[in-house]
C-alpha cells in the first residue's frame, strides 16, 4: 500500500522571508534523517519548499503548480482565525462549505496528492513539502468524517502527516499526524 508523507516547509526568518533560515536548514537536515527513501518528492513552487526538501537530503522530482484560486483561498481561510473551536475544526467548517474558495482549493490540492499516489506500487512512498494551512485543508478534504478536535494544533515547521493510500479504491484510507 503506497504511503504519502506530507510536511510543512522548514523555518524562515519572518513571515515575509522567501528562503529558509540557517535554523530552518538545520531542522530540515535533522528531519530528513528520520525518513525516506521516496519514489517522488514534490514541492510547491515557493523556494522555501524546495529548499526544505534539499536540506532534508532529497531532490525535488515534481514541482506542484500553484492552483488558480490560491489568492481567494488565502483571503477566505483567514476567517478561520476568528472562529471558535479547535484549530482543525475551524478549518473544517470552511473546507466543508461547498462552493467556497477554501472548499474548491482544498479538494483540488487533495486531487493533486491522489494523482501522485495513483502512480505508485504497493510499498512505495512519496513526499510533499507544502505550506501551513494548505496541507491541513487538503487533509481535511481527504478525511471529511474525521473528529478534527482530536488532531491538535495546526502544523508547525516540518510537521505534517503520514497517509496510506489504497490503490484498488484510489483513496486514502488512514493517516497519522507527525509532530516534531
Amino acid at each position: 500500500m503506497p504511503m504519502l508523507e506530507i510536511r510543512r516547509h522548514s523555518k524562515r526568518s519572518g513571515d515575509e522571508a522567501v528562503h529558509l533560515s540557517q535554523e530552518g536548514v538545520e531542522l530540515a537536515r535533522w528531519a530528513g534523517t528520520l525518513m525516506g527513501p521516496f519514489e517522488f518528492v514534490a514541492s510547491s513552487v515557493a523556494p522555501r519548499a524546495r529548499e526544505t526538501a534539499i536540506a532534508m537530503g532529497f531532490a525535488v522530482t515534481t514541482e506542484l503548480p500553484t492552483l488558480q484560486n490560491v489568492n481567494a483561498f488565502l483571503a477566505e481561510s483567514q476567517s478561520a482565525a476568528y472562529d471558535v473551536g479547535a484549530p482543525f475544526t475551524r478549518l473544517a467548517r470552511l473546507v466543508h462549505r461547498r462552493g467556497s474558495a477554501v472548499c474548491d482549493y482544498s479538494y483540488a490540492l487533495a486531487g493533486q496528492w491522489s494523482g501522485l499516489l495513483a502512480k505508485l506500487s504497493p510499498g512505495d512512498s512519496g513526499m510533499i513539502i507544502g505550506h501551513g494551512g494548505h496541507l491541513e485543508c487538503a487533509l481535511i478534504a481527504l478525511f471529511p468524517d474525521a473528529d478534527y478536535d482530536e488532531w491538535g494544533n495546526l502544523f508547525d515547521y516540518m510537521e505534517g502527516a503520514r497517509l496510506h493510500y489504497d490503490s484498488a479504491s484510489g483513496k486514502f484510507h488512514d493517516f497519522e499526524i507527525v509532530r516534531m
